[in-house]
């Protein structure tokens, strides 16, 4: 402040000759010379001296603004993260920019994995759309929207969605607010939320990859010596219900024949069911094992990919319905067998594509970890040995 003083009265005093210079133009024409260098060392002390403390003085107020500004966001950054509903902050084509805790909790999605991808994709299938085009119109400005939805990770929980529009100062477009409540129960708190997975709950996790390692091993050195079909059968059966609940096994590379599919048990005839009135019951016929035996896996993107260029694809909530193809009445099996994440494993030796093994966990099971995915990736190259050195069929 007291900086600011002073250079208003330096200012006023500038001001001020500037003024007798102005009135000593009436002079005699002799002694304009000296007035005209006294304007110029004006003209000058301006340039040097008063114009580099007006900048200064300026973008010192800036700072304090922006630092003022920088203390606003943060406060509203974690007022955002600690409201007790889930919340999420998504753009017109649902793309997540933030995640609260409370949100983290319901979705069961990590914050940072969530970021940058659609919103639509934790969501059943059936409720992508109608999210997509109601988060459209809140963004043009059509109003407030509410909805009802269900996530992939519990599909029998009804989850009311409320859309609001609103404006960021740093967003050069309207974004959409999500809240999200469950229907009937009490919304999760960021504070009663779990903590931290135990060390215990990890070592239990790493003892059964170890398992399942050691299984897979066993099958493959002491089963049968036979065709690839019943070997790559052999390794299917292990990995089946324990690992995943559907595992497709595709033999060759550049032309592929399919010889295991194996799935889930069919749920019970829906006439039996005790509540008719759970709406996650109507949807198509449960997939069948010889649904997918019947397809060819040319038509499936991520079989022909993997069987090209020999890298493993995991996808959590797959946003592509047709990466796997369709039934034989046209239906994305991806959406059929409700996939929640996948592994397609290129079983692959010395650069060369011996087979590609498909696994889907459905519904509510948990998702692909990496540590899984790195497992299977050692399983894999073990089961392309094995395949090189077995018969042909």
């Amino acid at each position: 402040m007291a900086q600011t003083e002073e250079f208003g009265e330096e200012l006023a005093d500038f001001v001020r000759r500037v003024a007798e210079l102005k009135a000593a133009r009436s002079v005699p024409a002799d002694d304009l010379t000296a007035v005209l260098d006294a304007a110029i060392f004006e003209l000058g002390h301006v340039a040097d001296q008063l114009w580099p403390r007006y900048e200064r003085l300026t973008s010192r107020g800036a700072s304090d603004t922006s630092s003022a500004d920088r203390q606003e966001q943060q406060l509203l950054k974690v007022i955002f993260q600690r409201l007790p509903l889930p919340v999420a902050l998504i753009d017109r084509e649902t793309v997540v920019r933030r995640l609260n805790f409370a949100a983290t909790t319901l979705t069961g999605v990590r914050a940072g994995y969530a970021t940058g991808r659609p919103f639509t994709g934790f969501l059943a299938h059936a409720d992508r759309a109608a999210l997509r085009s109601q988060t459209a119109a809140v963004a043009r400005g059509d109003g407030d929207r509410s909805l009802t939805v269900h996530l992939q990770q519990s599909p029998s929980v009804p989850v009311h969605a409320t859309l609001t529009g609103l404006r960021p100062s740093s967003e050069p477009r309207t974004a959409v607010l999500v809240v999200l409540q469950t229907a009937g129960a009490r919304a999760p708190s960021a504070e009663g939320g779990p903590g931290p997975v135990p060390d215990l709950g990890e070592t239990t996790r790493h003892a059964a990859l170890m398992d399942l390692l050691d299984m897979m091993t066993t099958a493959l050195l002491t089963g049968p010596t036979g065709s690839r079909a019943a070997l790559l059968e052999r390794a299917a059966r292990v990995l089946h219900g324990r690992f995943a609940d559907w595992v497709v096994a595709d033999v060759g590379a550049a032309r592929l024949r399919r010889t295991t599919v194996l799935g889930p048990s069919p749920r019970p005839d829906r006439a039996n069911l005790p509540d008719q009135s759970d709406q996650s019951e109507l949807r198509a016929p449960d997939l069948e094992a010889q649904d997918l035996e019947a397809q060819d896996p040319a038509s499936c993107p991520l079989v022909v990919e993997a069987a090209r260029g020999g890298s493993t694809a995991l996808q959590i909530r797959p946003e592509d319905p047709d990466a796997f193809g369709h039934d034989a009445a046209g239906a994305p099996v991806l959406v059929r067998a409700d996939v929640t994440s996948l592994l397609c494993v290129p079983l692959t030796v010395d650069g060369a594509v011996q087979g590609v093994l498909t696994l889907f966990r459905t519904a509510a099971r948990p998702a692909f970890s990496m540590a899984e995915a790195q497992a299977m990736d050692m399983m894999s190259r073990h089961l392309a040995q094995a395949l090189k050195n077995a018969s042909r069929d």
